[in-house]
């Protein structure tokens, strides 16, 4: 019996939320940023069962999750990519891009546009019926940045309630005080290299169909 890729990735977004749960860096952080996979998790199970999510899209929001689940067990502030890089291939992308802070959440905004943009599109396009593309991208890029400006205004609203180390290690804005203005700019800019793509795919499918 063939196992659903839906079933495959909710297992290892499982697994690795248990080996990351393994000594993380500060429990208190960490337990907050896992409730938030595993609400995650469930929605995005209850949009597959009713919203008829393609499993390549509830795959690829799976992948967002695992990142994720690595930045919430360094505080996103410490993840040590450069390291790994380091002794995968030599390089240090700090000495050659001269970074002045640790950029992991900067990926995890960006993923967070690229890879659930299929799934929001899914989603969309099941409840509203839009027979135009370019509409549909357009309503999912908005969303797109809603959602992302709502989750900044989450974590300011969280920090009031918050020692500052607390909220900094939660937060994980190392100093920036443009860094809610990135995180927002950089989901955006991973909803449109997606809007992209799935412009070219259509337009591939099209061409292959006429």
């Amino acid at each position: 019996m063939k196992t659903s890729p839906v079933v495959v990735s909710s297992l290892v977004v499982i697994l690795v939320m248990g080996l990351a749960s393994i000594n993380p860096l500060q429990w208190g952080s960490y337990l907050l940023h896992q409730a938030g996979t595993l609400m995650a998790l469930a929605a995005m199970g209850l949009a597959y069962r009713y919203w008829h999510i393609r499993a390549s899209s509830f795959v690829l929001a799976a992948v967002f999750l695992l990142i994720h689940i690595v930045g919430a067990r360094y505080l996103y502030s410490y993840v040590p990519y450069d390291d790994w890089i380091q002794a995968l291939f030599g390089i240090r992308l700090h000495d050659i891009f001269d970074w002045p802070r640790n950029m992991y959440d900067r990926l995890v905004h960006f993923s967070y546009g690229l890879l659930l943009f299929g799934f929001m599109s899914d989603g969309f396009n099941t409840t509203f019926k839009y027979s135009r593309r370019c509409q549909l991208l357009f309503l999912v890029l908005l969303f797109n940045l809603a959602s992302s400006a709502l989750y900044e205004l989450f974590e300011w609203g969280l920090a009031l309630f918050m020692s500052p180390e607390a909220s900094e290690a939660y937060n994980g804005q190392q100093g920036d005080i443009w860094d809610a203005h990135k995180d927002v700019a950089l989901a955006l800019l991973g909803g449109l290299v997606a809007a992209g793509l799935s412009l070219l795919q259509t337009a591939k499918t099209d061409k292959q169909i006429n």
